[in-house]
């Protein structure tokens, strides 16, 4: 499930033995899983810390414990300690921890979040802004409402026709059409302000 370098055991061992703390192990946690926002934390972790429903892991010398909502998002991590002339690097490597795209076979809403949460918004947010879908219509239509930078901007409808659109439609099959929902008139901090988009 989860592979632990020997370096990295190593690692472990030493800031556990440095801490002389009886039962003191490794927690593994997955932060905003399935999100593109997604992260691991790493932290000490006395036996008192624990809610009881980990899944431990025996190491040599010390248990890696994993929160248990975060097990499938961490199943085939990989964690690694790397020795170099400066000091040492731990890298951890989840490939899970954003999350699975949906199956083909899945429904198209599920498929439409996902593009929307793991692709469209992550751009988006480079100008402060993201949309929601507010709905999926049984024809195919995705409605959206624009929010932070894009509430009120006056490139919202090239974003949407040549971003947005282009991108549901060619990534989502049967996705017909994409509609803006959003009244963009009660924008507050509009990237572009619509008055000089023109």
């Amino acid at each position: 499930m989860i592979n632990i370098s020997e370096s990295a055991q190593a690692h472990f061992r030493k800031l556990i033995e440095r801490e002389a703390l009886p039962g003191l192990g490794v927690r593994l946690s997955a932060v905003h899983p399935g999100t593109p926002r997604a992260d691991v934390r790493l932290e000490f972790a006395e036996p008192a810390d624990l809610a009881g429903d980990e899944w431990a892991v025996d190491c040599d010398g010390f248990t890696l414990w994993l929160r248990a909502d975060s097990v499938k998002y961490l199943d085939g991590a990989e964690i690694d300690y790397e020795t170099r002339a400066t000091g040492g690097q731990l890298q951890i490597r989840a490939p899970k921890i954003k999350g699975e795209a949906p199956a083909d076979s899945a429904s198209l809403v599920e498929r439409v979040h996902w593009i929307v949460e793991h692709e469209i918004n992550p751009q988006l947010a480079q100008h402060r802004g993201h949309v929601s879908v507010q709905e999926v219509t049984a024809e195919g239509v995705v409605l959206l409402r624009f929010g932070g930078g894009c509430h009120g901007c006056g490139m919202a409808d090239v974003t949407l026709k040549q971003g947005i659109e282009t991108t549901l439609m060619s990534k989502v099959p049967g996705v017909t059409a994409v509609r803006d929902a959003t009244d963009h008139d009660t924008g507050q901090a509009p990237y572009i302000p619509r008055d000089s988009a023109a």
